[in-house]
């Protein structure tokens, strides 16, 4: 079974989303991280979903925040 694909997009001023960046290598999952601030590509995509960050992907799965918080 092919292991699905780990994106979380952040912002740099985000505590919550280093409490997500802590647990997903905590966690032992690999991820891509897309800091929203860096490309405005990334930006647009957040967008279409929320206006919050951490938004996680896994695989086809969308969360916005990380257990509960965001940032």
């Amino acid at each position: 079974m092919a292991e699905e694909k780990v994106i979380l997009y952040t912002a740099p001023t985000c505590g919550v989303c280093d409490d997500a960046r802590r647990g997903l290598r905590a966690e032992g999952i690999e991820f891509e991280e897309r800091d929203v601030m860096k490309k405005q590509e990334w930006f647009d995509d957040v967008l279409k979903h929320t206006i919050f960050v951490p938004l996680l992907f896994r695989g086809d799965k969308m969360e916005i925040g990380w257990k509960g918080a965001v940032g």
